[in-house]
C-alpha cells in the first residue's frame, strides 16, 4: 500500500466560510464543530460581519470570500460551503473562481424540495430577516420568486442577537421565535408543504419546527449532509 500527498489536511473534504461574528454558537449551529458528523475545515472571512453581509447585501467582500475559499482548497478541502444563506449571491462567482463544487446557501434546496413534494404543495423558506431577502438571493440560488417566506424578524432574540452580533443569547426564546414564525409562515400558506431555513443558526431548531408545523423541514445541515457524501461517499466493500 502507498499513499499518496498533495495536501496539507486530509479528512476534512468540506471546507466553511465563516462570517467574521461572536454570537455565541450552539451545538446544532454550522460553526460549532461538534454539529457535524465528520470532519470540516473552517475559515473567517476577516471584517464579514453578519450586518454587513445580511442587512447590507456583503457589498464589497466578494474578493474576500474568494481568497478565504482558495485557501481553503489549498488546505485540502475537496469542496466549499459558506455559514450564511444569504451568501446565495456569490454562488456563480465562487464556481466560476474555484476549481471544487460550491454550495453556498441552503437556499439550494428549494427547488430540490418542490420536486419530492406532492402536487399542490411547495416549500416555503424560513429566513432571518425577511427585509433583507431580496428578489436577487433567490434568483441566485434559483428560488421561484413566489415561494412563501417567513422570518424570526422582529420577535423576541434571534434575529437580533445573531445581526447585531450580542454576546448572549437566550436559548429558549430563540427556539420559541422559530417555532412562531414557522407556524404564522404555516397559517399564512396552506399550500405549505416543507419549511427551508435560510439561516444557518436554525439548525438546532430544526426538530422543534418540524414537531410544531409538522411538516419537513430541511437545513444546511441537510445540505451539506448531502454534499459530504458526494465528495467523500461511505465504503461499503
Amino acid at each position: 500500500m502507498k499513499a499518496r500527498g498533495g495536501k496539507s489536511i486530509y479528512g476534512a473534504s468540506v471546507g466553511i466560510l465563516m462570517l467574521d461574528a461572536r454570537f455565541p454558537r450552539i451545538i446544532g449551529d454550522m460553526g460549532n464543530a461538534l454539529t457535524w458528523d465528520f470532519p470540516v475545515h473552517y475559515k473567517v472571512v476577516r471584517s464579514a460581519s453578519p450586518d454587513l453581509v445580511v442587512r447590507k447585501g456583503a457589498a464589497g467582500t466578494l474578493g474576500l470570500f474568494i481568497d478565504a475559499a482558495h485557501e481553503l482548497v489549498r488546505d485540502g478541502v475537496d469542496g466549499i460551503t459558506t455559514n450564511c444563506g444569504f451568501l446565495a449571491l456569490f454562488q456563480e462567482e465562487l464556481r466560476a473562481a474555484l476549481p471544487v463544487p460550491v454550495a453556498t446557501s441552503s437556499l439550494m434546496q428549494v427547488q430540490m424540495v418542490n420536486r419530492i413534494l406532492p402536487h399542490g404543495k411547495r416549500a416555503g423558506i424560513l429566513t432571518v430577516s425577511s427585509t433583507s431577502l431580496t428578489p436577487a438571493h433567490l434568483a441566485a440560488a434559483e428560488v421561484p420568486l413566489d415561494t412563501p417566506i417567513g422570518s424570526t424578524e422582529g420577535l423576541r432574540e434571534f434575529t437580533r442577537v445573531l445581526l447585531d452580533n450580542e454576546l448572549e443569547l437566550d436559548v429558549a426564546l430563540a427556539r420559541q421565535d422559530n417555532i412562531d414564525a414557522a407556524l404564522a409562515l404555516q397559517k399564512a400558506h396552506p399550500d405549505l408543504g416543507a419549511i427551508v431555513l435560510e439561516c444557518t443558526n436554525m439548525i438546532p431548531y430544526a426538530a422543534d419546527i418540524r414537531a410544531a408545523t409538522g411538516l419537513p423541514t430541511y437545513s444546511i445541515f441537510s445540505f451539506i449532509r448531502w454534499f459530504q457524501s458526494g465528495l467523500q461517499p461511505r465504503s461499503f466493500l
